[in-house]
This record gives structure tokens, sequence and C-alpha cells, in this order.
């Protein structure tokens, strides 16, 4: 059994890590955090799950507190950008496998982390340490042994994963331009109250946002530029739409060599044994009610031939597959579990 704690679980991502922590039948939730539920029952706290939280309580989030103990195996950080390392530090030096799902430790580059959160990076020296892990993605064996894990952000796991096997294929050029679209559920704003994102904002309305330089184009521009090799422009437009869950992203590259077949055999080559991967027919697009709640992506490309361009589409659970599922399933893959334990 691994023992398991989640730091911050009053978010949603926290929540599912809680939810499917509690039915993993090879994981031990041992402790859960929120400075807001410090000492609550989780039963009354999280009701949906009160049937399986039994007598566990909310701890005080308190950084060394929680490196000192010696019940824990792995600690999952559901934290906001600037907050979570502080945490992984303590964690990281008293010999935890820590999962980090903020921002935090996903560059490399301590300046550009500046550049897109706005803010001075609260660790430097962390960034040499985390190794950026897409539980999907085509190098698993560089961060086997690792310690320290930078956890995708949601929009990038839907574009990398059917970006990066192109990408390591020599399939894409810097002269051609990747224009990658994608829209969001309001979930992926966080909990927080805000007039912003409330019911009456949001409803039947659909809005254009961090545009043309939104966060995550620095997470995008250098995996892909250290999958090929070479920089390869980027052009990402973020949308917010009228629902709770789910990311759906369309991507427009070319010319191509060898077009969709190409672009297809090159996933077939990455991801013809991954559980969570589905590579949809030809003619089938994916939607994001069919994986809402999985750990699932699933994948489609078509030519266009009026254009001479190639079309990729994905779809994920932007809390599940872009969030605490697919953080789940890196513990899975690290501490030698069944990579689809606790997981659908």
């Amino acid at each position: 059994m691994v023992r398991v704690g989640v730091i911050g679980a009053s978010g949603y991502s926290g929540e599912i890590l809680v939810e499917r922590l509690l039915a993993h039948p090879g994981a031990e939730l041992v402790l859960v955090t929120s400075r807001q539920w410090a000492g609550q029952p989780v039963r009354e706290k999280m009701p949906r799950l009160a049937h399986r939280a039994g007598e566990l309580r909310f701890a005080a989030s308190d950084p060394e507190a929680v490196a000192a103990r010696t019940d824990l195996d792995a600690v999952f950080l559901a934290l906001p950008h600037g907050v979570a390392a502080a945490f992984a530090r303590p964690l990281f030096e008293a010999g935890h496998l820590v999962f980090d799902l903020s921002a935090d430790l996903r560059l490399s580059d301590e300046r550009r982390y500046a550049e897109f959160y706005g803010s001075e990076h609260p660790d430097p020296a962390l960034l040499g340490e985390a190794y950026y892990a897409l539980a999907d993605g085509p190098d698993r064996a560089d961060w086997a042994g690792a310690r320290l894990f930078a956890c995708p952000g949601c929009y990038p796991t839907s574009l990398l994963l059917p970006l990066l096997p192109l990408a390591r294929a020599g399939l894409l050029a810097p002269e051609h331009p990747i224009v990658a679209v994608g829209m969001s559920g309001v979930s992926g704003a966080g909990r927080k109250a805000s007039e912003e994102f409330s019911f009456c904002e949001r409803n039947e309305s659909v809005r254009a946002y961090g545009q043309p330089v939104h966060r995550h184009l620095s997470e995008l521009e250098e995996q892909l530029a250290r999958v090929a090799g070479q920089a390869l422009p980027l052009q990402f437009l973020p949308h917010l739409i009228p629902m709770q869950r789910g990311i759906l992203s369309t991507i427009s590259l070319g010319p191509l060599a060898g077009g969709a077949a190409a672009a297809r055999a090159a996933w077939g080559e990455t991801y013809g044994d991954r559980p969570f991967v589905r590579i949809l027919p030809e003619g089938q697009l994916p939607e994001t009610g069919l994986v809402v709640g999985t750990n699932r992506i699933d994948l489609a490309v078509h030519d266009d031939p009026r254009t001479g361009r190639v079309l990729l589409h994905s779809a994920i659970d932007n809390l599940v597959k872009g969030a605490s599922g697919q953080a789940l399933q890196l513990m899975n893959l690290r501490c030698g579990r069944p990579e689809t334990e606790g997981l659908l």
C-alpha cells in the first residue's frame, strides 16, 4: 500500500484526488490538509464521499509538519501557483515522493517563469530537481526514478499529447506555425468565488481570454522544443465556454509530410499500448461529454485538402486527465502499481 497525503484538498482537483484515493485499492489516504477546513471531518465538507471518508479530518497546511511525518510515501500538492514550492522543498528533502499539480515546477528557467507568471520564482534551485512528467508522454523512462514531479497543466496535456509524437518523428517544422484553439469548462478557473465566473456571467456566453500570450504557452513551447530539438512557433488561443468540465482542443498545422496518415502512424507508435489514449477511427471526432469523469484522452486527425493543412483534435476532462487523474497515474507508475488502478 502507498501511504498518501493531499495538501490543499479543498479545491476541485484536491477533492477529486481525495475521491479517487479513498477508492484506490493500492493506496491509503492518511492525510488531507486545508487551511480553511482544518479540524473538520472530510465527510461533512465533502458529503458525497461520506460513505468512504470514515473519521478522516482535514489537518492544517504546515510544510514542516507534513515533511516530518513518517507515515507518508507520496504527497500531492493541489495548491495555487507560488504556494506549492514552499511545501515541495521540505517534502522533497525529507525523502517523500512529491507530485506538484501547480505551475511552480513546470518550467526549467526561472526567468521564463517570471515572464509568464508575473513574479519571481519562489525557489529557483528546485527547478533543476523536478521532472516534467506527462503520464502518457513518449519519455517515461526519463523520470522512472524521480522523486519530484511537475504535473502538466490541463491545456498543455490536451495539446502536447497530440503534438509530441509528431515532434519526435520530425514531422513538425519551424517554418510552418502551429495554431491551437482550446475550449475549457469553467472549473478550470478553480473553486474561488468570483463574479467573473458566476453562473449569470458565464451561462450562455463564450469568450476568448489569455490572448495572444497565455501562461501555458511557456510550458507548451518548452516541451515542444525539448522533444523536437528546435523551437516550434505555436499560437495558442484559449476560450472559456459555458460548461462545468472538459477541454476540447483543435490544432491546425502543416503542410505535413504524409498528412493525417503520418500523424496517425506517429500516434500509434507512441500510444499503441496506452490504456488512457484512444485514437478514434477515421471520420469520428472527439467530444468532451464522452471523457468527463475519466482519465482518458480521445484523439482524432484528418486532412483538409482545401488548405493543405492537417487538423488534430483532442478531448479531456480538465480536472481528471488535466490534473488529478494524471497525477494519480504518475503515482501508480512510479510506485509500481497497475497503471489504471483507481482510475477510469
